[in-house]
């Protein structure tokens, strides 16, 4: 009853601005009111018992080892089931008794460690640790410390080795951070298979070879994927191990954080890919069994494990839990000037059934009630206030297949506070029209739905194919377009035989339709932009452990007698145009034609004409288009360009004069040429465009 009081009492500042836009949400009133009320306690909490959440968020500095200015060493975990824990590595010829840590309060442990006689530190960079922790039951486990920001691991080693990483000279950050971009134009990239090598790339690879492609491309926002250490390297960087350390099977830490200054320098941002949402079931070189109980960081019992992953889970409501996970995001934005995080898999934290075996029809009580797990959504919200606090210009991205609303709205209003959404389903409807209907069946109405049914005021990244489809299994937009086609007939100094045309210039069309019509931001995984021919597996044991599928094939891009090079180029020209019109930033379209049997959209966006042609054979002349602002219009963008791999069928030099003839609900109108398999942006030429 108390409880049921104190929501009513809960006052949430934007509540009924949120309401406006969305009436519907009303009935919820009360779930609303008990997450806000969550989530101010949790943060009143942190303010009252650690001098606030910024100190509580830099537990990093104190937590796992640390030289100090006399060059003594401190180290400190937190282990609360632990009988006895010591500190052992290459500093005292390993010996498992010599430094005990002294148990504090709460669980926790502190060992201090005095500078040798000549007053060098005792333990020395670079050299190997382990924590040994001594359980209740007389069990003696081996243990890389939670916080470690730097692990190994030998060829011939199973394990990772936590490795002491203190440099004598750290590097220096050179370059300030970007302003945030008001189009967000991403390129999602994994730094190990950034070559066309077959081996694990490096860090500098990236900043040396990939870099400078991906700035001439016109992205804006790299999310790199596969950063925070996992033991697996087929996981993708989905099965996470150390959560501090960043990946040593690309190089250094040092080396990450030049990638990230070179890329700031380049007016480039920098996004991790973050998984708070579960963590590899490894004990020796992981989170699991670190005090040798069940619990510690994670759920005890079947809560503890996702049924699908077989990963573990964490406890949100712990104390200690929200301690590393909040101060995890703050470490990879201060150590490594981050600009933000892609937060993985929440989707399975927002629920109690995880989105296992259910299917989300939209109806807004699937997304309240007793299923909603709040422990976890209040984290969010912490974590989203947090650091849109503390960095004004930090972008969290929410990877949320269920719908959830809200969830793109500020804690303020009761949202949970990401800036963007991934819009999943764009992929997914790609993948279904190109498996399942001939072109001439393709249902236009449908295709425009999909890319414009997103929640009004919540921002969308849309993507035409996600990173998945290129795994082997799978196939990425080009793979099903053009099939083994790719590997023999993607010579420019060939005719294109129909089915290299069909699928070069639908590749383009699939492209710019989502890029303009599909939300605030657009997203690409590396490689696909020109069309990879090839799919992505890493080594394991059922591919005789080869690197063969793990890389990207640039060097394709550079012959220039490849079709790669066509793809890449409309790509790159894509990306600027955006650049110029920043359609991304400008409210969502107004489609004023989809037209069933002319397989025709045309919409507007920022005062630009986007104009389709998916009919596979029929070109119209003389077809009228609607349009708002009166004037005159010129192409910016033509996909038929010789240079795209097109047929050069429109004349650049024309100038489309609007006529005062209303149609389909624009005040002006003018008659354009649009041939098959084409499509076209028009600006306004009497327009500043500046923004």
């Amino acid at each position: 009853m108390a409880e049921a009081e104190a929501e009513d009492n809960v006052s949430i500042p934007g509540f009924s601005s949120l309401l406006q836009m969305d009436p519907y949400l009303r009935p919820y009133e009360k779930d609303f009111k008990r997450r806000y009320r969550l989530f101010q306690k949790q943060l009143s909490l942190l303010e009252e018992a650690e001098a606030g959440f910024d100190q509580f968020t830099r537990s990093y500095r104190s937590f796992g080892a640390h030289r100090q200015p006399d060059n003594s060493l401190v180290f400190k975990e937190w282990a609360p089931a632990a009988e006895a824990l010591f500190l052992t590595g290459d500093f005292n010829g390993w010996d498992k008794f010599s430094h005990p840590y002294k148990k504090k309060e709460f669980g926790k442990w502190e060992l201090h460690i005095p500078p040798k006689e000549d007053k060098s530190p005792a333990v020395a960079h670079n050299s190997k640790l382990k924590v040994v922790v001594h359980t209740k039951e007389g069990e003696r486990l081996y243990r890389i410390s939670p916080w470690a920001t730097y692990v190994t691991k030998v060829n011939t080693s199973v394990v990772y080795d936590w490795v002491f990483w203190d440099p004598p000279q750290p590097y220096v950050h050179k370059h300030p951070r970007p302003r945030k971009p008001r189009s967000l134009r991403i390129y999602e990239s994994h730094v190990g298979i950034a070559s066309p090598e077959g081996k694990i790339a490096s860090y500098s690879n990236f900043t040396h070879n990939v870099l400078p492609r991906i700035k001439d491309l016109g992205y804006n926002c790299i999310q790199l994927m596969a950063i925070m250490e996992h033991a697996y390297y087929a996981s993708f960087g989905y099965q996470v191990t150390s959560f501090f350390a960043a990946s040593s099977r690309y190089g250094t830490p040092d080396e990450l954080k030049e990638l990230i200054d070179v890329a700031h320098s380049m007016g480039i941002i920098v996004l991790l890919d973050v998984v708070h949402s579960h963590a590899s079931k490894n004990t020796e070189d992981g989170l699991n069994r670190f005090d040798g109980s069940d619990s510690c960081f994670f759920h005890s019992g079947q809560r503890g494990e996702h049924p699908l992953w077989d990963s573990r889970l964490f406890n949100y409501s712990s104390w200690e839990v929200l301690r590393f996970l909040l101060s995890n995001l703050r470490w990879w934005m201060e150590e490594y000037r981050f600009d933000g995080f892609r937060f993985d898999g929440i989707t399975s934290m927002l629920y109690h059934h995880h989105g296992v075996g259910t299917g989300f029809s939209g109806d807004y009580s699937e997304y309240f009630g007793l299923h909603v797990d709040e422990d976890s959504l209040v984290y969010l919200m912490l974590a989203n206030h947090i650091l849109h606090t503390v960095y004004e210009d930090c972008i969290t991205i929410g990877e949320d297949v269920s719908g959830m609303p809200t969830l793109c709205r500020p804690v303020q209003e009761g949202g949970c506070g990401f800036d963007y959404r991934l819009a999943m389903a764009i992929p997914d409807k790609w993948i279904q029209i190109l498996k399942e209907f001939k072109d001439e069946d393709w249902d236009i109405g449908n295709i425009v739905h999909t890319l414009t049914n997103r929640r009004y005021g919540e921002n969308c990244i849309a993507y035409a194919e996600s990173h998945d489809q290129a795994l082997v299994g799978d196939k990425s937009l080009a793979f099903w377009l053009m099939d083994k086609e790719m590997y023999t007939n993607m010579s420019a100094l060939i005719p294109m035989n129909p089915v290299i045309d069909r699928g070069i210039q639908l590749h383009k069309m699939i492209r710019l339709l989502t890029h303009g019509l599909g939300g605030e931001g657009y997203l690409n995984f590396m490689g696909n932009e020109f069309g990879h021919p090839e799919w992505l597996d890493f080594p394991r044991v059922g591919n005789n452990e080869s690197y063969h599928y793990a890389r990207r094939q640039y060097n394709l891009v550079d012959m220039d007698h490849l079709r790669y090079r066509q793809l890449y180029a409309f790509d790159r020209d894509m990306n600027r145009t955006e650049d110029k019109y920043s359609w991304l930033a400008a409210p969502p379209a107004f489609v004023s034609t989809k037209h069933e049997g002319d397989k025709v959209i045309v919409f507007e966006r920022a005062n630009v004409i986007f104009i389709f042609n998916f009919h596979p054979t029929n070109s119209y002349s003389s077809y009228r288009v609607g349009v708002g602002p009166p004037g005159k219009y010129k192409i910016k963008l033509d996909s038929d360009e010789i240079q795209y791999g097109g047929h050069g069928r429109l004349d650049h030099n024309t100038e489309f004069f609007t006529e005062s003839v209303p149609f389909n609900d624009r005040s002006n109108s003018m008659q354009v040429y649009i041939p098959c398999r084409t499509a076209v942006v028009l600006a306004n030429e009497e327009i500043d465009y500046c923004y």
